[in-house]
């Protein structure tokens, strides 16, 4: 017999070798779920701090009368947020209108443009909008972070 010539894998080869890359795959898919999630809590973070300042300098131009006269249940916010995107007249002027915000970003969580808002006269925890103006906005996902809160806490 001749034991040069041989060629291939035994199959005590194949299975030390299966095994190996098995435990090479169940290491790497938690951390690729990990990753995921992590990033789509970035982009979440994001879209918040992004819609939330828009909110705010609306805010702003409005406590410095610099939109003219409001609605009364405003409170000085604005009525929705496709009212950022559009843009809003400034006081004294025919045609100027200031964006403060370029889209509605989607929200990672849920992937669609539907946000969950607040307005001042709704409670903080609230999953329903009173629909006077829009003081806050959440995600509509029903999943915790990794810390145990809600994502539409953040």
């Amino acid at each position: 017999m001749r034991f040069g010539s041989r060629r291939g894998l035994t199959l005590i080869e194949l299975i030390v070798a299966f095994t190996i890359m098995a435990l090479l795959t169940a290491m790497a898919v938690p951390l690729a779920r990990y990753k995921v999630r992590r990033d789509r809590e970035r982009d979440l973070r994001y879209a918040l701090r992004e819609m939330r300042t828009a909110i705010d300098k609306y805010k702003d131009l409005a406590d410095r009368n610099q939109l003219g006269a409001l609605d009364v249940d405003s409170d000085g916010y604005p009525e929705s947020l496709e009212m950022l995107v559009e843009g809003v007249r400034l006081a004294g002027t025919v045609d100027k209108k200031i964006r403060l915000l370029r889209r509605i970003p989607k929200d990672p969580m849920t992937n669609s443009y539907d946000w969950g808002k607040r307005s001042t006269r709704d409670d903080p925890k609230s999953n329903s909008w009173g629909g006077q103006n829009v003081f806050d906005v959440y995600s509509k996902t029903l999943e915790k972070a990794g810390d145990g809160t809600p994502y539409s806490e953040w």
